[in-house]
This record gives structure tokens, C-alpha cells and sequence, in this order.
């Protein structure tokens, strides 16, 4: 009989939800058109863009035009940013050292054509000093890029506050929300923030879409010329998975609390399991910071991490690491050792992230498994160093 599978790498990327297909599949069959188009089946899409567009604002508490659709976070990032410096002209941004790569290797490519960046480090949980951050900001900078829940950790930077401090100074605020947007509450009415990214296939929507907040009154330039999303990202829209995310969007909105009690519980059982049946050996990297409900980052004295996520696939359960690949072989995740722990340390952590679709049988199997794979790890370590 097939083991049952146990997905718990939703930071990396979550199930598409049944209610998204459902509402994307006529978009892929019979209503087909371009939403540019005049005929009835280009209105019948521009209606849809108009729905999902009000749906995607709604859960962020925008207003429907400060909504720019583009391909995921990846592009969304890359538009603030780049938007900002044009819009601007100053030279210097402020960001951090545990940004995801898809604005740290931007932003060390300008840097290489004269732009100043700043990366502020964080403390051992994950955490901002408000002091530095106010000091690194000066005169000359245009803009504020920082996440506003890391993806290996889930640790939650005071976005609001930081906000409100750069708005003071009148610079531009941007932040990658593509782990907190259905996750989390998120109001753009109450946080001072100016450009947010986020993605789709965070939130149960298909890979390949996502949106940029603009607040109202930016004259964002375009970076991808068109007439498409009121001249400031050309291309066709792709409708279906647009519709998707509208979906997801209304369906995080309508359930994201009540989940997220239930998640935070799942989560927090997990830890509790794993840190009473391998004490001393595990510790929860940024477990004293605020986090999301939904993420752990466990860290196994000095047990391979790939050799335990190796050895809980075979068991159908897939969880991951922040090791990157690189010519070299596997390099340690840049936020655990930003966060000051040693190469080993880093590469004994795995990452744990949940769902809405996440169960406590699900949980309490991966507890059963877990430790057992540890503590075999463990004895080999032991044994071949005993030869």
C-alpha cells in the first residue's frame, strides 16, 4: 500500500486550492479572449480582471487601481525597485542581510553600477535593531526594500514601524510580502508602506502570477512598456491565473483567521514534539521572535540536514533546507548564518512550513518519524567516528 504523503514545504510553494482550478479552468477552455479585445469574449475576460482585481485589493485593504498584476514576486520586486530609483534619483537603499535572492542578487548588481546599498544585520533571532535602521538612512536614499516574513524562518519584521519612520524622512518603503499576504493580517490603510510584492503560488494560486502594490499618487514609470495594467506593466494579462488568484485571495480572506488558530497550534505541537524527544540535541532557530503561524526552522545539533530531508522523502513526508546549490557543493542558508550561526549549524537546520490543508494526523506521523531518523543519523555519525 502507498504511503500517504505529507507536504510540509509550503514556503516554497503551496497546493493550487481546489476553489482556484475550479475558477480558472473556464479561462483555459471556452472563455478564452483578450481582455484588450472588444468582442464579447475580450469583455467577458476584462470583467473577470476587474472581479480578481477587487478580490486581490480587498484582502490587502487597497483600493482596486493601486493593484498591478505581473508574473510573481520575483518580477514584483524587481519593478519596485527599479521603479523607485528611476522615480527617485537618489542613489542609496536600505535593505537586509536575510532578504530572499531575488532582491539580494538585484541589488548586489547595482551596487556594481554605483548605487549605494545598505544590508542591515539582524540579531541571533532573526531581528531588526530600529536604531540602525533609522541611523542607515539618509538624504540620498530612495528607497526601503525589506521582507516582511522571511521565508526560512518566519520571522516577522515590524513592517508598520519601519514604515512610518522612512515615510517621515519621505522615502520610499517597499516590501516583500509574498509569505505574509494571506497569511497574515495585512492592511495597506493602516501600514505606511508604498510598493508591496506578493505571489500567487503562496497563497493556493497557480505558479506564474502575482501583483505589486502601488499607493495612490505614485507616478510609477513603466519598466515593461504597454497599455496593459493602466500603462505600467505591458503584456497580456494572463487571465486564468489571474482569476485563480482572485480566488485564493477571496478564499485567504474569508478563512485566513480561524486557519490560522488551528495552523499555529499544528505548528506549535510539532515543535513541542520535536524538542521534548531530541533535547539537547534541537533548538528552534528564531522561535523567541514573533513569527508566522504556519513556519519552523529546526536546527539538529550537527546531523546532515540533507540527510534527513533524504530520509523523510523516502517516508513520503517533504520538507527542505535553506542550503543553496553552488559550483562548490552546498552552501549554508545565507539567514541562519546572517542570523550568527556557524556553517555546521546552518547546515543542520530544516525548514517545516504548513497549511490550511496540514492535519494533525499529518503532524503526528512526521513526529513519529522524525525523531527516529535523528537519532539513526546520530548513531551512524557515532559509529563511523568511532573508525
Amino acid at each position: 500500500m502507498k504511503t500517504q504523503q505529507i507536504y510540509l514545504d509550503n514556503n516554497a510553494t503551496t497546493r493550487i486550492a481546489p476553489e482556484a482550478l475550479e475558477a480558472m479552468a473556464p479561462y483555459l477552455e471556452d472563455c478564452y479572449g483578450n481582455p484588450s479585445s472588444t468582442h464579447r469574449l475580450g469583455v467577458e475576460a476584462r470583467e473577470r480582471l476587474v472581479r480578481a482585481r477587487a478580490a486581490v485589493a480587498e484582502l490587502i485593504g487597497a483600493k482596486p487601481p493601486e493593484i498591478v498584476f505581473t508574473s510573481g514576486c520575483t518580477e514584483s520586486n524587481h519593478l519596485a525597485i527599479l521603479g523607485a530609483l528611476a522615480l527617485s534619483g537618489r542613489r542609496h537603499i536600505v535593505s537586509s542581510t536575510v532578504e530572499h535572492p531575488s532582491t539580494l542578487m538585484l541589488l548586489r548588481d547595482l551596487q556594481t553600477q554605483g548605487f549605494k546599498v545598505t544590508f542591515l544585520p539582524v540579531d541571533r533571532d532573526g531581528g531588526l535593531d530600529l536604531g540602525q535602521f533609522e541611523r542607515a538612512l539618509s538624504s540620498d536614499t530612495a528607497l526601503v526594500t525589506l521582507m516582511w516574513a522571511n521565508n526560512e524562518t518566519g520571522v516577522l519584521f515590524p513592517i508598520a514601524r519601519l514604515a512610518a519612520i522612512a515615510r517621515s524622512r519621505d522615502i520610499l518603503f517597499h516590501t516583500d510580502a509574498a509569505q505574509a499576504v494571506g497569511r497574515i493580517l495585512f492592511d495597506v490603510k493602516t501600514a505606511p508602506v508604498d510598493l508591496v510584492s506578493f505571489s500567487g503560488h503562496k497563497l493556493h494560486a497557480p505558479k506564474g502570477v502575482g501583483g505589486l502594490f502601488v499607493r495612490a499618487g505614485l507616478k510609477w514609470p513603466a519598466l515593461l512598456r504597454g497599455h496593459q495594467e493602466r500603462r505600467r506593466r505591458g503584456g497580456t494579462e494572463n487571465v486564468p491565473a489571474i482569476v485563480a488568484l482572485g480566488a485564493a485571495c477571496w478564499l485567504a480572506a474569508d478563512s485566513m483567521e480561524r486557519d490560522n488558530v488551528r495552523i499555529a497550534k499544528l505548528r506549535d505541537r510539532f515543535e513541542s514534539g520535536i524538542l521534548s524527544a531530541l533535547r539537547p540535541w534541537v533548538s528552534v532557530n528564531g522561535g523567541k521572535s514573533e513569527r508566522l503561524p504556519n513556519t519552523t526552522n529546526i536546527c539538529f545539533g550537527t546531523v546532515d540536514a540533507e540527510a534527513v530531508l533524504v530520509r523523510l522523502d523516502r517516508e513520503g513526508i517533504f520538507a527542505s533546507s535553506g542550503a543553496a546549490c553552488s559550483s562548490g557543493g552546498i552552501e549554508p542558508s545565507h539567514v541562519l548564518t546572517a542570523m550568527g550561526l556557524g556553517r555546521a549549524s546552518a547546515s543542520s537546520s530544516i525548514r517545516v512550513s504548513l497549511s490550511r490543508y496540514t492535519t494533525e494526523v499529518e503532524i503526528d506521523r512526521v513526529l513519529d518519524a522524525l525523531p527516529a531518523i535523528v537519532r539513526e543519523l546520530v548513531a551512524e555519525s557515532s559509529l563511523s567516528a568511532a573508525f
